[in-house]
C-alpha cells in the first residue's frame, strides 16, 4: 500500500481496479481545511486520464507490475514476438499494445517488457537504436546552409529526418525517447 506521502510523479499505483501511473502530483497544504495531494494519473491499459484529488493519508494499492529483460525474436501480421531471457518464455504483444515502439523494434535487440500480474502492458526500448536506411533521397549539393534535413525510411518501416549527407544504405543510430536521428555508425 501507498500512502499519499509516498506518490511522486512516475509512480505506479492501484486505483479503482486498474494500474494508473501518477504523470504529476502537487502536495497541497491549504490555511484552512485538510491537507490533500492533487494528482493527474494516466490508466496503463487504456490510456484514460483522471484528475483527482487524494486527502492526506489516503491509501491506494501497491501494484504487481515488474519488468523483466527479453529478446525480440520475430514479427507477425498480428504484432511481434518476445523471449524472457532467463526462463526461455515467449510472449506475445500485438502492434495496438505496443503503440509507438513498434516502429523501432528489430528482431534480436534486448528489450524491457514490463508485466502487470504477469500480463505484458508496455515494452521500454534502449535509448538508442541503429538502424539501416531502406529509402533515402539523394541530397542535393550544396543544400547545406541552414541544416536542412531529409525524409529516410528505414528497415523496420519507421520515417525520421536525416542530414542531407545521409545515403541509403548507410546505418544510424536514433534516439528511441524522441523518434530523432542521433549520428551515423561506422
Amino acid at each position: 500500500m501507498y500512502q499519499t506521502n509516498d506518490f511522486r510523479k512516475g509512480l505506479k499505483i492501484e486505483y479503482e481496479g486498474g494500474l494508473w501511473n501518477i504523470l504529476e502530483c502537487n502536495h497541497v497544504k491549504p490555511g484552512k481545511g485538510v491537507a490533500f495531494v492533487k494528482t493527474r494519473i494516466k490508466n496503463m491499459i487504456d490510456g484514460r486520464t483522471l484528475e483527482i484529488n487524494f486527502r492526506s493519508g489516503d491509501k491506494v494499492g501497491a501494484p504487481n507490475v515488474n519488468e523483466v529483460t527479453m529478446q525480440v525474436l520475430y514479427k507477425d501480421p498480428e504484432g511481434w514476438h518476445f523471449m524472457n531471457n532467463a526462463s526461455f518464455e515467449q510472449l506475445f504483444m500485438s502492434f495496438e499494445d505496443l503503440g509507438d515502439t513498434a516502429q523501432f523494434l528489430k528482431q534480436d535487440i534486448d528489450v524491457s517488457v514490463m508485466l502487470y500480474n504477469d500480463r505484458p502492458i508496455g515494452v521500454s526500448l534502449p535509448n538508442f537504436v541503429e538502424l539501416l536506411i531502406t529509402g533515402c533521397e539523394p541530397g542535393i549539393r550544396g543544400d547545406t546552409a541552414q541544416g536542412a534535413t531529409k525524409p529516410a525510411t528505414l528497415e523496420t518501416g519507421a520515417v525520421v529526418q536525416v542530414p542531407l549527407f545521409v545515403e541509403e544504405g548507410e546505418v544510424i543510430r536514433v534516439d528511441t525517447r524522441t523518434g530523432e536521428y542521433s549520428s551515423r555508425v561506422k
